[in-house]
């Protein structure tokens, strides 16, 4: 049963386009044999850049097209043709470079130019392979022409010298044009840069290279500041092409207007140049990427933390409405008490007066002495618990006056403490649950520095003003007892919870250390500027 699928096991698509692609890569071979010259050999370039892109299934056939141009160019030239100069001449150097490249590429060599780790491992890549091909060559040489060794070794070093600069020039634009081609944005870029930086400098280098011998070396080396700005500007492919484009010039104009060879020290330069300003071009485009992975990750952050800082914001007025809540059903707690228990005890105070006389009469007047006792004790119990739910002093008396004046004072003089108070500002600034809490707070502390503390001294500071628009009080309270337990560095129940309810206020709550004593100091902020109740 046939099954379209099959279709792709089949090899027959692929058969046509090996011979085209062999054909087109001989085309181009050829049509850069003329460029060969000492300081480079495009030609190699070339053949590295095609067989690094190419899969190994078209090797065979860019090779035979290869030898192909090579064969007809010795042809039209009128060379001699025979088996000894096609396998001394032509065929060694593209079989090295073949075998070079298919043992890096089976070591994880890879076309790319994205950092300058990458760009390092290609450019050794490539010497080593323009080196192996370079001794080949010369050994072929030798054995053939029977050359001296000097002449030799100058050959094999121009040779070598070549082959690297037709790497640098052709390598990295094949890579680009390959797996890296820029956008129309980049592409824009490099055309209007061209125009204003590329152009005018191969203008300056015509002029330079018409004088004396020093402007001439030093035109060619001029002919690098563009190399340099289009590899700080554009990265990598702003470097290789510049190099090529201002390669050509130079070669342009010793061939047509100065007719000077360049020497082996000008090529050696532009070799280190070139090197240079691709492994700083690749350097700046890792530090782009790198810039805007950091962007990116701080774009992301900022809409994490205004994500969390709403979350926290919901938390604390979750936080702010149950303790809203509670003081709600404290209030009612306490006004139910009050109007039920408290009647309650006031009626039988005044039966138990009432029945007084007549329990004299019947000589049991100490009966009714110990229910008037036990009614009092109840009274005052009555009291700390109606204080405790809602401090009625803070609705009769406010703010100020309750800390200064108020149950606090008691507690602390009852228990032979010293109390001491600064109090400065208009608690009217201050949201009326702002002002519960502080004097919760104070209340609080006060309890703990009694039970706890074994202190001598208790001081309240309480500052209340205005600051951008939004109203804020500090509150800074310590005492001289003997302090936290270390086995309890955040304190107990009693800190824990004063500690909480800052938080769900939106406040900050420090515990600072001293060398006697607890030290607190904890700010509020008020999300109002004027109330228009009284708090006196």
């Amino acid at each position: 049963m046939y099954h379209p699928r099959m279709r792709l096991k089949s090899p027959l698509p692929y058969l046509p386009s090996g011979p085209l692609v062999g054909l087109a890569y001989g085309l181009l071979w050829a049509l850069l044999w003329p460029t060969s010259q000492p300081d480079w050999t495009l030609q190699f370039g070339l053949r590295f850049g095609i067989l690094l892109l190419s899969p190994l299934r078209y090797w065979p056939w860019l090779i035979g097209g290869e030898l192909a141009a090579a064969g007809l160019i010795d042809y039209l030239h009128g060379y001699a043709l025979g088996w000894r100069e096609f396998v001394y001449g032509d065929l060694p150097q593209p079989l090295v470079v073949a075998l070079c490249l298919g043992l890096m590429r089976r070591a994880n060599l890879r076309a790319s130019m994205r950092d300058p780790e990458e760009v390092s491992r290609l450019l050794l890549a490539a010497g080593f392979t323009g080196v192996a091909a370079t001794a080949t060559d010369a050994l072929m040489m030798a054995v053939v022409h029977e050359l001296p060794p000097a002449g030799l070794l100058q050959a094999l070093g121009d040779e070598m010298l070549g082959n690297y600069v037709g790497l640098l020039l052709l390598v990295p634009p094949l890579i680009m044009l390959w797996r890296a081609r820029p956008s129309k944005q980049e592409i824009s870029e490099l055309l209007m840069d061209g125009l204003l930086v590329m152009l005018p400098a191969l203008v300056i280098l015509l002029i330079l290279t018409e004088q004396a011998a020093p402007q001439r070396e030093f035109a060619r080396i001029l002919s690098l500041a563009p190399v340099l700005f289009f590899a700080f500007r554009h990265g990598w492919r702003g470097a290789s092409l510049s190099m090529l484009i201002s390669s050509l010039g130079m070669t342009l104009v010793d061939r047509v207007f100065t007719h000077v060879t360049p020497t082996a020290s000008s090529h050696m330069f532009f070799a280190v140049a070139g090197t240079g300003a691709l492994m700083l071009g690749s350097a700046t485009d890792a530090l782009r990427r790198s810039s805007a992975r950091v962007a990116e990750q701080n774009v992301y952050l900022a809409a994490v933390n205004r994500r969390l800082d709403h979350l926290a914001r919901q938390l604390r007025d979750a936080a702010r409405g149950n303790m809203q809540a509670e003081e709600n059903q404290r209030r009612h707690m306490a006004a139910e008490l009050h109007d039920e228990l408290g009647q309650n005890l006031t009626a039988i105070q005044t039966h138990v007066k009432l029945a007084q006389s007549r329990l004299q009469k019947a000589g049991m007047e100490d009966i009714g002495t110990a229910i008037n006792s036990i009614l009092g004790h109840m009274r005052r119990a009555l009291h700390r618990l109606l204080d405790d739910l809602r401090p009625a002093v803070l609705d009769e008396f406010g703010l100020m006056r309750a800390l200064d004046e108020g149950p606090i004072r008691d507690l602390l003089a009852t228990a032979g403490m010293g109390y001491h108070t600064e109090l400065h500002g208009d608690p009217r600034l201050l949201e009326e649950d702002i002002r519960t809490a502080i004097y919760r707070l104070a209340q609080e502390s006060a309890t703990n520095a009694v039970k706890h503390a074994q202190a001598t001294d208790f001081r309240l500071r309480l500052r209340i003003g205005e600051r951008a628009g939004s109203a804020l009080a500090l509150l800074d309270i310590r005492d001289n007892g003997i302090g936290l337990p270390e086995r309890v560095p955040r304190g107990g129940r009693g800190l824990q919870g004063m500690r909480d309810r800052v938080t769900s206020l939106g406040g900050l709550f420090r515990l600072r250390p001293d060398q006697q004593g607890v030290h607190l100091r904890i700010l509020l902020r008020s999300s109002i500027t004027r109330r228009e109740t009284s708090d006196l």
